[in-house]
C-alpha cells in the first residue's frame, strides 16, 4: 500500500476494560487530531465494547470471538475452523472501510484482524497493555515493525515503550485543583489523610474483608477511607462515632475525583490501574490478583522498584497488616510525598499521542514488516 493520507483506521480489541479503555483513548486522540479520519472498531458480541464503543460515537463491527485453548480438547480441534471464520469476517470489514492501518490491542479479535491485515498488506500497529504479552500480540508483533508497549520490561520484537493510553480526564488531571470538589463529592474532610481502596469494577474480596475488620481502627487513627467495593459487593463498615468517615461506594463514575481526594491507594495491579496511578502521581499499595500468569505482579514491578509503591501478596494482605504497616504509612506525610514523586516519575500522560504518532508512521511507511514467520 502506498503512503498517503490516513483516511480509515481499524482498531481491534474487546472483551475487557483492559483492551477497550486504551482503544477508546487512542480513538479519541485520532478524532482530535484527524477529524476526517474514519475510525472503525472490531469487537465481540458480548464484551464491554458493545456498550462503550457506540456510546463514544464510534462504529462497532462484531466478528466471531476466537479464544486460544491452553489445553488439548475439542476447542483446540475446532480452532482452525473458528479462526478461518473470524479471519473472513475481519477481512470483509477491512475491505469495506478501505482500512489504511489496523491497530490491535490484543484479546479475542486481534488475531483475526492481524491475519486479515497481513493478507491485504495493510500496515499493522500493536499495543500491548501488560508487562507479560498475550498470545495475540506475540503473534501480531511478528507481523510488523510498529509495536508499542506499556512497560519497558515487555519482551516483544521491535517494541517502543509509549505507556498506556488514558482517558483525558485522567491524563490531564490536576489533583490539587480538584481536591475541594472531590472532598465535597464524597462527603469527606480535608483535615484527615484519605485512603482510597479499589478492587476495580468487580471488587476484590481480600481487600473488602480485610478492611471491613479494620474500619474502626483506621477511624481511631484519624484516617478517612473511600472504599470502592465492586458491583454487588457493598458492605456497612463499623466505625467509631464522631470519627473520620468510612465511605463505601460500589463504584465511582468519577475516578478523577477519587484520585483527587486520595493520599494513598490500595488496589490490584492491573495494567490500567498501575498506569493511571503513576500518571497522576499517587503512591499505592499493590495487591496483585493471585491467579493468572503472574502479569499483575510484573505490571507493578517498575513503580515498586522506583519507590512509588509497595507490593503485598494477596495472602499477606490481612487485617493485621493494615494495623502494623498501612496505618503508620498513612500518617507519614514525608514518605507519602516521596512515594508520590517516585510514582509520577514512572507515569506517562501522553501515551495516546505517542501511539497516534506510531499509527501515522505506519501509514506513512505503507508496508507490512516484521519477521513474517
Amino acid at each position: 500500500m502506498s503512503a498517503g493520507p490516513l483516511r480509515s483506521v481499524v482498531l481491534a480489541g474487546g472483551g475487557s476494560a483492559g483492551h477497550v479503555s486504551p482503544l477508546l483513548a487512542l480513538a479519541d486522540c485520532l478524532r482530535r487530531r484527524l477529524p476526517e479520519t474514519a475510525v472503525t472498531v472490531l469487537g465481540t458480541a458480548d464484551g464491554l465494547e458493545q456498550r462503550l464503543v457506540p456510546a463514544r460515537g464510534y462504529d462497532l463491527r462484531e466478528i466471531p470471538k476466537v479464544a486460544f485453548p491452553r489445553r488439548p480438547g475439542g476447542a483446540l480441534v475446532r480452532l482452525p475452523q473458528s479462526l478461518r471464520g473470524a479471519h473472513r469476517a475481519a477481512r470483509a470489514v477491512l475491505d469495506e472501510v478501505h482500512a489504511d492501518v489496523v491497530v490491535g490491542f490484543g484479546g479475542y479479535v486481534s488475531t483475526p484482524a492481524y491475519l486479515a491485515a497481513r493478507g491485504r498488506r495493510t500496515p499493522i500497529v500493536v499495543h500491548e497493555q501488560n508487562a507479560r504479552p498475550g498470545l495475540a500480540n506475540r503473534l501480531g508483533a511478528r507481523m510488523t515493525r510498529h509495536v508499542a508497549t506499556t512497560f519497558p520490561s515487555t519482551a516483544l520484537p521491535h517494541a517502543t515503550t509509549v505507556g498506556m493510553p488514558l482517558r483525558r480526564e485522567i491524563a490531564t488531571l490536576d489533583r490539587a485543583a480538584l481536591r475541594g470538589e472531590a472532598l465535597e463529592h464524597f462527603g469527606l474532610q480535608d483535615r484527615h489523610p484519605t485512603l482510597l481502596v479499589t478492587g476495580g469494577s468487580l471488587g476484590a474480596q481480600r481487600l473488602n474483608t480485610s478492611f471491613a475488620e479494620r474500619a474502626t481502627g483506621l477511624g481511631r487513627a484519624g484516617v478517612q477511607v473511600l472504599h470502592l467495593s465492586g458491583l454487588g459487593k457493598g458492605f456497612e463498615p463499623v466505625t467509631a462515632p464522631g470519627g473520620p468517615r468510612y465511605v463505601v461506594r460500589e463504584y465511582a463514575d468519577r475516578m478523577d475525583l477519587a484520585y483527587a481526594v486520595a493520599d494513598l491507594v490500595v488496589a490490584r495491579s492491573g495494567a490500567g490501574t498501575v498506569c493511571e496511578l503513576t500518571a497522576v502521581g499517587l503512591p499505592a499499595v499493590y495487591v496483585p490478583l493471585p491467579v493468572g500468569n503472574g502479569e499483575q505482579r510484573l505490571n507493578a514491578a517498575d513503580v515498586v522498584a522506583a519507590g512509588g509503591g509497595l507490593l503485598v501478596d494477596d495472602s499477606a494482605f490481612t487485617p493485621e497488616w493494615i494495623t502494623a504497616e498501612l496505618r503508620p504509612l498513612l500518617q507519614d506525610r514525608v514518605r507519602l510525598e516521596a512515594m508520590g514523586k517516585a510514582a509520577a516519575g514512572q507515569g506517562h500522560r501522553d501515551a495516546d499521542e505517542r501511539l497516534a504518532d506510531l499509527v501515522l508512521l505506519a501509514a506513512a511507511d505503507g508496508e507490512v514488516g516484521g519477521d513474517r514467520a
